[in-house]
């Protein structure tokens, strides 16, 4: 009885301390990213609600969610270049405002044209907030910080992901999709609010100013190429769980709206448990960023192959448990090689590009998986899936290759 009293304060300690020295403006931008992220709500429903609620077949469904993808690229790679001409605290106030009132209006769109319309201007404008987010963080952050600040950021977006989904389902189940939209948008100006109160450029320090006299472009930068579309193939099988997983759970095993956010929920909130603490202690580790990506994109393949195992239902949460590891491990340090190869060139430029590579995901991963699934099914589909996730590893260890060779 007495070993748990003497043991758990000092782990909690510890926990704590994985969180210490990050700047002030750190943690207001993991706030507002807090409730940015909780109101997107839609995002994980988008193409439950778009094949049964307006009754859309699954290539139509992937050919609204390319003109989610188009508009992502678009939008990051203008925010990038109006972040390095105009500053990030202009584009972040923008964006969050501009998509707040465009979510509203999204709900009354109900053909192809109108939606893919509508959700390419949407993301056009929405996307511009991730350079312009990623610049902010790094000049808040001191050097040694960054990997832990990117990791807060992330433990935001992802405790808003545990609770937006859940509550989304909830939604869903007692009103109707529309109350989603109307969620989206208010959270969204909510955080404009809260944005322009506590990160005004008056009230802010900044940590890390990089002023580079002689900037490289980042399409000049190989292995900073060779990296991006490592990143392009695994946000299309990371986005499979944003598309396709949810309709496999719903149609493979019966799961409701409300289960299937509760499943969803789970991925966020055992990053907001365990990623902080995990990352710190690999931080401090002897291993490279590059090896970290490696593995945890390995991980995130697997997750797939995972799914055709067994017929058992509780196979999902053993899928989503190995994927949320994978993503826990590759995401804070593949944003933590962004930033610290941006240091060579205009960060908003190679921010845009890392933010692009999840754009172009958002093209081809949706799409392709929704045809996939409805021309070879399921299974076959995860094959390929984890067939593109081996790729990413090659590519990653290929990087790691040239980078050895060349110092670079």
């Amino acid at each position: 009885m007495k070993f748990y009293p003497r043991v758990t304060p000092r782990l909690w300690e510890r926990y704590i301390e994985t969180f210490s020295g990050l700047s002030k403006e750190v943690w207001w931008l993991a706030l507002i990213t807090l409730i940015n992220r909780a109101g997107t709500m839609v995002i994980p429903f988008l193409s439950i609600y778009l094949t049964e609620e307006l009754h859309f077949e699954f290539k139509e469904v992937g050919t609204i969610l390319s003109a989610f993808g188009v508009g992502s690229v678009v939008g990051s790679w203008l925010g990038g270049k109006l972040t390095d001409k105009l500053g990030y605290y202009k584009i972040m106030v923008f964006s969050l405002a501009t998509s707040g009132l465009m979510f509203i209006g999204l709900q009354y769109l109900t053909t192809i044209t109108a939606l893919s319309l509508g959700i390419f201007f949407l993301m056009v404008v929405a996307d511009m907030f991730r350079p312009a987010m990623f610049v902010a963080l790094s000049a808040y952050s001191k050097p040694e910080n960054k990997t832990r600040s990117v990791t807060l950021i992330r433990l935001a977006i992802n405790l808003g992901f545990s609770a937006g989904p859940a509550l989304g389902g909830l939604i869903i189940t007692t009103l109707s999709y529309s109350g989603l939209f109307w969620v989206d948008g208010i959270t969204c100006i909510l955080a404009t609010l809260l944005l322009t109160r506590v990160l005004h450029p008056k009230k802010t320090k900044v940590q890390d100013e990089i002023l580079v006299q002689n900037p490289i472009s980042v399409y000049k930068d190989f292995p900073f190429i060779i990296f991006f579309f490592a990143m392009l193939l695994f946000g299309i099988i990371f986005l499979q769980y944003f598309s396709t997983v949810p309709i496999y759970y719903r149609r493979a095993h019966s799961l409701s709206e409300f289960e299937i956010g509760l499943l969803m929920g789970f991925n966020g909130f055992f990053i907001f448990l365990f990623e902080m603490p995990l990352i710190a202690w690999l931080d401090k580790s002897k291993f490279k960023k590059v090896n970290l990506i490696v593995f945890g994109a390995a991980l995130t393949s697997l997750s797939f192959l995972i799914l055709n195992s067994t017929s058992w239902v509780g196979i999902v949460i053993i899928g989503m448990l190995f994927m949320t590891i994978g993503e826990m491990i590759a995401f804070p340090f593949s944003n933590a090689f962004a930033l610290q190869r941006a240091k060579k060139g205009n960060q908003g430029e190679y921010m845009a590009l890392y933010s692009i590579a999840f754009s172009f995901s958002h093209i081809f991963g949706h799409n392709a998986g929704l045809r996939l699934v409805d021309y070879f099914g399921f299974d076959k589909t995860w094959v390929v899936m984890t067939a593109l996730g081996g790729l990413c590893v090659l590519l990653l260890l290929g990087l790691k290759i040239y980078m050895t060779r060349n110092n670079a």
